[in-house]
Order: structure tokens, then C-alpha cells, then sequence
């Protein structure tokens, strides 16, 4: 009923039947018979006396207010868990070494073209700044196999805890540390990325004086710039993996 529905109504009919199953299965927490049951010989729970109906109510309502928080991001998780179904299926195809193969070619050309243009001086990159990108892109490709293994060992929870956070280190880390040591490209990413910390210091992290902590024993500047994108990859990748956890309880995978 739930294919049809979202197959006559399209976008608008999808978001209808997610909603209508999602506070369904809310309610069904409380109350009998909440979810599916039109069809059924017993019919839909209904509250009879006052207090049943004022439970009732308050708790649909609670239901309603959650949802329209949590559908938002359940949105995200359904085209975060689109692309991750492309990759996991070149991952499929190639194997965790042939990914890895390939992460270790694109930072490896990198590299090389970062040596390259050192070499011939067309642009003024010291020799230990091409041997800081090199690193950043040898710990972006281990980061690649990892997260190319963790998604295909385990279960979802595995995935959630360690692929999805080793994949937004490889995709992070080397862009910045190649930021670092070229002028050049420092109005692209470290001047945004300051921009970010002082908003994230001023609008988020002021609960507990955190961001007065933060701000008096640490600067930033150099490494701490690598620091700051390592320690957000994993949260983003969490992040990214319970969105995409709550799209498969939303409306489950058709690869399972």
C-alpha cells in the first residue's frame, strides 16, 4: 500500500505515508492498534473516558512536534544513504583493495603534482610542505580502507561508528593540510574555516564556558587547522550515519 501510495502521489504522497507510519509507530509506544489496522477486523484503538483521550491527544501531539523535527534530517539521511549506496557499490565492484588502489592514485597524483610544480618553482612550495601533503594523503588513503573494510564488516552499527567517520577523514584531511602549505589556497578553506570555529565558539560551544576554555589555551593556527577537520570528521560522520540509520527505519532499503 505504501509503494502505491508513493507511486501515485509522488513526492508529496512518499512524505504523507513516511509521516502517517512514522506517528503510527509513535503512538503504538502508548496505545493498541495504532499503525496498519484500518484493514482490520478490530478497526483503529479509539479513547473513550477523559483521561484516556486527554493522554491520547497530548501524546499525538508530542508525536507531531517530534516529527517535525526529526523529518527534516530524515531527509538527509535519504539522499546521504543514496550516494552511499553509489560508492558502497563501487566499492563492490572494485573490492576494498581496488578503492584503496584508487584513493592511493588520486592523493598520490596529488602529491606528485605538488612536488612537481616545487620542483620547476611555479609556485613557491618549500620541499616540507610536499612531504606534509604527502602524509596527509597517505593517512587518507588508509582512512579510504578503513572505511571501505568497516562498511563491509559488521553490521550497521559498525558503519555508523567507523566507516562514515573514516570517510570524511579522507575526504577532509588532505585538502586542508594542502591549504597549509599553499598560500594560495588559504582564503579558500582556512579562512573559512576560522569563520566556522569563531561561530561554532560564539554560537554553540558558549554552554559551560567551553568556548572561553577553548579560545584561552589553544589557537588557530598551523596543524591545529588539520586538528580542527580531524576532530570534526567524526563527528559529521556519526552524524551522517544516524541519518541514514533513521531513513532505513523511515522507509527501509530495498538492498536490505
Amino acid at each position: 500500500m505504501a509503494t502505491r501510495a508513493r507511486n501515485s502521489g509522488g513526492i508529496v504522497g512518499a512524505v504523507k505515508v513516511d509521516l502517517q507510519r512514522l506517528h503510527g509507530a509513535w503512538m503504538e509506544i502508548v496505545f493498541p492498534r495504532q499503525r496498519g489496522r484500518g484493514h482490520s477486523v478490530m478497526g483503529k484503538w479509539r479513547p473513550e473516558t477523559l483521561p484516556q483521550k486527554i493522554g491520547y491527544h497530548f501524546w499525538s501531539v508530542l508525536g507531531t512536534v517530534g516529527l517535525l523535527l526529526l523529518y527534516p534530517l530524515t531527509v538527509i539521511g535519504f539522499a546521504t544513504r543514496f550516494y552511499a549506496a553509489k560508492l558502497d557499490s563501487t566499492t563492490t565492484r572494485l573490492g576494498i583493495l581496488g578503492v584503496t588502489g584508487v584513493a592511493l592514485l588520486g592523493w598520490g597524483l596529488l602529491t606528485v603534482a605538488w612536488g612537481a610544480m616545487s620542483y620547476m618553482e611555479q609556485i613557491d612550495i618549500p620541499l616540507d610542505a610536499v612531504v606534509a601533503v604527502a602524509a596527509a594523503s597517505g593517512v587518507a588513503t588508509v582512512a579510504t580502507a578503513l572505511a571501505a573494510t568497516f562498511s563491509k564488516v559488521g553490521g550497521r552499527g559498525t558503519s555508523v561508528a567507523l566507516a562514515y567517520p573514516f570517510a570524511m577523514t579522507a575526504l577532509f584531511l588532505p585538502p586542508v593540510v594542502a591549504a597549509l602549505v599553499t598560500p594560495s589556497l588559504e582564503g579558500y578553506v582556512l579562512e573559512p574555516s576560522y569563520d566556522l570555529a569563531a561561530w561554532l565558539l560564539d554560537n554553540v560551544l558558549f554552554v559551560g564556558g567551553v568556548n572561553e576554555f577553548l579560545r584561552t589555551n589553544y589557537t588557530l593556527e598551523g596543524a591545529a587547522y588539520a586538528g580542527m577537520w580531524l576532530g570534526f570528521s567524526f563527528p559529521l560522520g556519526w552524524f551522517f550515519g544516524v541519518v541514514v540509520a533513521l531513513a532505513n527505519l523511515v522507509r527501509p532499503s530495498e538492498r536490505g
